[in-house]
């Protein structure tokens, strides 16, 4: 059954056009998937092979992955599986009676003894940083497949098609074409890659694994399995499997390498797991190659494309009518760097961002980590932690407002899951009840504060992280899961700070510390370098935003008022944001000075991205105040790490200001962008391809100020184009085109039924909606 309702409302922002017509669409009882427009080609390609780890095409389940070179003579695969860690969990990380020195500690600091404070700390509190290489996420190994003459090759092409998650390698070889393809499959818990020609018996290759000297491999007619305990027996057990299926040719092992002769056709599945989630994990390979193998190859691809798809295309986004087969990925990119400007290759780096999320973030497996899941060797950089100071927030910013709302549940999850480490550390290091996590953490949830002080002794981990349970309520309105998964840790990492707040001597407001604003510094009177203070801004400003989301969360669910009052008085004695002599944002208490003013990091911007503090409507002074905190340090060199300047495109959204927020895009492509579009820190870090993502998708709707705000920060570049499928909180979905800067079409689907309360520049109009209505505006 479907109803009409017709509606003629007056704008006054569109006078030319008189009136905008609103007609509304409401299907009762069905289900019926939105159609969406045919996908533009989304390619990486490349006329070149490449012998670089960091210029491969990635593919992966959120479990499994690799990175493909696509050279023909010697293909490398590196291999990785989410769960290949070194390490263990260890309760006992916590330095020692580091509970008994934080009262003095909080002293010296008050008293502006800053230097003493961080002796102090780096003795009394701070755990040693674990060595390189101890606990530390690792490749699987390499995988070599090795096609003996061919000293000729042309027509070369390697290519990522991101509509289909598959990786295809093309060439010709004395009159042979051969065709190489890759994928990933989730719901097949497989790596899948075949190898063809055009002519018969024309596949002729040698394979083998390479790991360590640890590593025992076993090679027989038709697989390779490898197996290792990890960190020479401190990390995981896994095991893998690598099995060949052949059409004509023969197989045999020679030398510890498989070699097939004169075939038609070679598949490669390739499966691993590990004892992380205590299965029996070698059985489970054999069983899940046993399973594959009587499938079809083809039904294998369609399986997995039709998974794929069901996320990916729920969202499309169009800036260009390029094809995108003019040039080569790296010729697109290399022009940018010199001076060009692209919007294809734009629309290509969100999508491929979305592609990378779904490939590396599932129901089921761990969050994405610094490298996504994406690692080379034994020590990748940073150890491809979870730092979440801001890089595994960053990773997620996106996922709701994507229409990827499955891809942020391992972060939920794995939020939980700190809960029982970050207790003990609570307890140990602060004598608070709740739960703690500082900087870094890994798969085994360390919470601990450790290494150095700029970094390590922030205990604002876990605050920061519970945003985003309470973001994917305000999407979903789903109160089962914020009675029962949400709003528990939420309410934990708030009475920690309930605990841990003191008052300040000098002005008796409640503040937090020992604390640094992350990984900065500020001088003393003395010239010295100095990094812990007393209630940084940010501080503030996350505990503000987490008080607030469990008054609202207890609100909603009508229950622990009790908690409710004591967080609400706990508000009124904090200090508030302070802006400075020159106008910008107080990052410490009191006016300090910058050891660094063009940091990579702007923490006290938290209030303006990504919690909602700041806002042009609400509070314009501190509206003003950030906007000249980000020129201030852009001015001095700031932006200069691919994740810090996704997260300027995000500040700039945020002000409203479209054309700053695109230069900041375009000085990510030109600075910190690699040929695959992977961004680089550098070396690679995954979280610039994500924040730029949420960026860009805030420059065309935000939704974080009870409104749907429609391109709020348009840029004159993008002059036309259209995004279909973005999300909005209280469940509305965006599907719209604009010309000549203008809107053009919207239109809205309410999956919730919630009043939609619509902006478009300074118009804004409130909509009573049913659940499944669609409205559909004509401008």
């Amino acid at each position: 059954m479907m109803k009409t309702r017709w509606v003629n409302i007056h704008n006054k922002f569109i006078k030319k056009f008189a009136y905008i017509s609103l007609i509304a669409f409401t299907f009762f009882g069905c289900n019926e998937k939105k159609e969406v427009e045919e996908a533009s080609a989304l390619n990486i390609w490349f006329n070149q092979p490449t012998n670089k780890w960091n210029e491969g095409l990635p593919i992966g389940n959120g479990n499994l992955g690799a990175m493909i070179y696509g050279t023909p003579k010697k293909e490398i695969i590196c291999l990785n599986e989410e769960t290949i860690w070194t390490g263990g969990k260890d309760y006992n990380r916590d330095k020692k009676d580091a509970g008994k020195h934080i009262a003095a500690i909080q002293k010296l600091l008050f008293d502006e003894k800053y230097m003493e404070a961080e002796a102090m700390v780096q003795d009394k509190i701070l755990a040693d940083r674990l060595p390189t290489g101890s606990d530390t996420y690792q490749m699987l190994g390499n995988l070599f497949i090795e096609t003996p003459n061919l000293d000729s090759i042309s027509n070369y092409k390697r290519a990522l098609d991101i509509n289909k998650s598959v990786v295809t390698t093309n060439f010709k070889s004395d009159d042979v074409q051969y065709t190489r393809t890759y994928f990933s499959s989730f719901p097949d818990k497989a790596m899948v890659y075949k190898f063809t020609a055009d002519q018969k018996g024309k596949i002729n290759i040698s394979s083998w694994v390479k790991r360590n000297k640890q590593t025992k491999i076993t090679v027989s007619e038709n697989s390779i399995a490898f197996s290792e305990h990890v960190g020479n027996g401190h990390g995981v057990k896994f095991h893998a499997l690598v099995h060949f299926e052949t059409k004509g040719g023969t197989s045999t092992v020679k030398d510890g390498k498989l070699v097939i002769t004169d075939a038609d056709e070679v598949q490669i599945k390739v499966v691993a797991s590990t004892n992380y989630r205590g299965l029996d994990f070698e059985q489970e390979n054999y069983n899940a190659i046993n399973k594959i193998l009587k499938i079809s190859y083809n039904e294998l691809l369609d399986r997995h494309i039709a998974d794929y798809q069901s996320l990916f295309n729920r969202l499309s986004f169009k800036l260009s009518d390029s094809k995108g087969d003019d040039f080569p990925t790296d010729v697109r990119l290399q022009k940018v760097k010199k001076g060009a400007t692209d919007n294809y290759l734009t629309q290509l780096q969100y999508q491929f961002g979305r592609y990378l999320l779904i490939s590396s973030s599932r129901p089921g497996t761990l969050p994405a980590n610094l490298q996504g899941i994406w690692a080379n060797g034994f020590t990748p950089p940073w150890n491809s932690d979870y730092h979440i100071n801001i890089n595994i927030q960053m990773n997620y910013w996106m996922a709701e407002m994507a229409n990827l709302a499955e891809c942020h549940e391992p972060f939920l999850e794995y939020i939980d899951g700190l809960r029982e480490m970050g207790r003990i550390t609570a307890k140990k290091t602060y004598n608070s009840r709740g739960f703690v996590a500082h900087h870094t953490s890994n798969i085994w949830h360390a919470t601990a504060a450790n290494g150095k002080a700029r970094y390590g002794m922030w205990p604002m981990g876990a605050g920061w992280s519970a945003q985003h349970l309470f973001t994917h309520y305000e999407y979903t309105e789903d109160k089962e899961y914020l009675k029962n998964k949400a709003y528990p840790i939420m309410r934990e990492a708030a009475l920690f700070f309930v605990d841990f707040m003191v008052p300040d001597p000098k002005t008796g407001l409640l503040v937090t510390g020992p604390s640094v604003s992350p990984e900065n510094n500020f001088l003393t009177k003395d010239g010295e370098k100095a990094t812990l203070n007393m209630g940084p801004a940010m501080d503030r400003e996350i505990i503000f935003e987490l008080f607030r989301n469990c008054i609202v969360a207890a609100e909603i669910l009508n229950i622990d008022k009790d908690f409710s009052a004591i967080l609400k008085q706990k508000i009124k004695q904090m200090p508030p944001l302070e802006i400075g002599k020159d106008g910008r944002l107080l990052e410490w208490v009191g006016e300090l000075k910058e050891a660094q003013p063009g940091h990579r990091h702007i923490s006290h911007l938290y209030a303006l991205h990504p919690s909602n503090q700041i806002s042009k409507s609400k509070t314009p002074e501190l509206f003003e105040a950030a906007k000249k905190t980000i020129e201030g340090r852009l001015s001095k060199g700031g932006g200069h790490t691919g994740w810090s300047r996704a997260w300027i495109i995000n500040f700039y959204a945020r002000l409203l200001e479209g054309n700053k927020a695109y230069e900041n895009i375009i000085a990510l492509q030109r600075k910190s962008t690699l040929p695959n579009l992977l961004d680089v820190h550098p070396p690679f870090q995954i979280d610039g391809n994500f924040g730029v993502v949420s960026g860009i998708t805030e420059m065309l709707m935000q939704s974080h100020n009870g409104e749907v705000h429609v391109l709020p920060a348009l840029p004159d570049a993008w002059a036309s184009g259209s995004i279909k499928g973005i999300v909005a909180k209280k469940g509305f979905e965006i599907d719209m085109t604009w010309e000549l800067g203008k809107l053009k079409t919207l239109v809205v689907t309410s999956k919730l039924g919630n009043t939609l309360k619509l902006r478009y520049n300074d118009d804004v109009k409130e909509i009573a909606t049913k659940k499944g209505e669609v409205l559909t505006f004509n401008y």
